[in-house]
């Protein structure tokens, strides 16, 4: 038989509702910190990815003329912006599209891990994206994201990003051996 006095006492006592309420709680917090971190880095990846097929365009679209070996270099420095994140999955293709009559047809393509597109091939651009005669370079970037954690996004996550600029210093940016 307890004593009532004991009981009241123990009923009464708060000194560890602290400790209970951090102990339910905790698990509950890290958890969500872990996640938005994972979250955090697969967007950065994902921005940084985006931030190549612009870069690559961007560059493309200031040169009159371009070379074989001036879009490796390009597709060097994309791998450089992805930095800290590895390049391996990285996938980038820059092409020049020219609208003739109602078809956008390739000029030339040069891909880093991504085939090229074939010369004259048919690409669909959004509606009353180019006028007649008038040339875009399209840069195109992929890549395969693997979470550290695999906490939210288990598996490999595929960020895509398309990036349309028009040439600056002439009607079209050329590419002879491309």
């Amino acid at each position: 038989m307890t004593r009532p006095g004991l009981l009241r006492r123990f009923a009464g006592d708060d000194r560890g509702i602290s400790a209970v309420e951090f102990a339910l709680l905790a698990p509950v917090l890290i958890a969500f910190y872990l996640g938005l971190s994972e979250f955090c880095q697969g967007y950065m990846a994902q921005k940084r990815m985006g931030h190549v097929a612009s870069m690559v365009a961007d560059l493309v679209a200031q040169e009159e003329t371009v070379t074989t070996a001036n879009l490796d270099d390009i597709f060097d420095i994309g791998g450089l912006i992805m930095k800290p994140f590895r390049t391996t999955t990285l996938k980038i293709r820059v092409s020049s599209v020219t609208r003739s009559g109602s078809q956008v047809r390739v000029d030339w393509s040069r891909g880093d891990g991504m085939t090229a597109r074939v010369r004259n091939s048919l690409v669909t651009l959004p509606p009353d994206f180019l006028a007649d005669g008038q040339s875009v370079i399209m840069s195109e970037a992929t890549y395969d994201y693997d979470s550290p954690a695999d906490y939210l996004m288990p598996g490999l996550t595929r960020f895509t990003h398309t990036y349309y600029l028009r040439p600056r210093t002439t009607d079209k940016t050329l590419c002879p051996a491309c």
